[in-house]
C-alpha cells in the first residue's frame, strides 16, 4: 500500500476524531478543519517513509504541533490588539493617530533599508504567517539561509523601531 492510499484510507476514517481532538484544544472549530485539512496535505506533500503503524503516532505529534502554532499565533494577534485598544482607550485624539502612523512609517522605512530578499522572507513570515520551512520551500532557498536572513531582518527592524520610541 503507497503512502496515498494509506494517508487516504486513515483520512476517511479519523477525520473527525482529529478536529475534535484539536478542536475541543482551540476552542475554535472552524480553524480545527483547516488545521486538519493542512496536516494531511503536509502529509500528502512529504516524502516520508510512512507505515500503518507509524502514521496514527505522527498524525497527533503534528496535530499538537498545528496546536502550539496556533496560540503562538493568536499571542501575538491579542497582543497587538491589546495594544490598539489600550492606545484607543486613553485617547482617540490626532495624536494617538499620528503616532500609529510615525510607526507605520517607521516600519516601512526600516524594511525599505532591508534587502529585497530579507524584506520578503520577513514579510511572509509576520504577514502571511508561514513557517522558515514553508518559506524556504516556497523561494526555493536553503532553510538555514532563510532563518539567517529573517534573524537579520527582524534585528534591523527591531532597531528601527525602537529608534522611533
Amino acid at each position: 500500500m503507497n503512502n496515498h492510499t494509506l494517508i487516504s484510507n486513515y483520512y476517511t476514517l479519523h477525520r473527525d476524531e482529529i478536529v475534535g481532538f484539536i478542536a475541543t484544544r482551540t476552542m475554535a472549530p472552524e480553524a480545527a478543519q483547516d488545521m486538519v485539512q493542512d496536516l494531511f496535505l503536509k502529509l500528502l506533500d512529504g516524502r516520508r517513509l510512512i507505515t500503518p503503524q507509524t502514521l496514527h503516532s505522527l498524525v497527533y505529534t503534528m496535530a499538537r504541533h498545528a496546536i502550539v502554532d496556533y496560540y503562538r499565533r493568536r499571542r501575538v494577534y491579542e497582543e497587538y490588539e491589546h495594544y490598539i485598544h489600550r492606545s484607543n482607550e486613553a485617547d482617540d485624539s490626532l495624536e494617538s493617530v499620528f503616532s500609529a502612523r510615525q510607526i507605520m512609517e517607521r516600519m516601512e522605512y526600516s524594511l525599505a533599508r532591508l534587502s529585497e530578499e530579507c524584506r520578503t522572507i520577513y514579510r511572509l513570515h509576520i504577514y502571511e504567517g508561514m513557517k522558515v520551512s514553508e518559506i524556504s520551500q516556497q523561494l526555493a532557498l536553503p532553510y538555514k539561509q532563510v532563518e539567517n536572513r529573517l534573524g537579520q531582518a527582524r534585528k534591523t527592524v527591531r532597531q528601527q523601531l525602537r529608534a522611533c520610541v
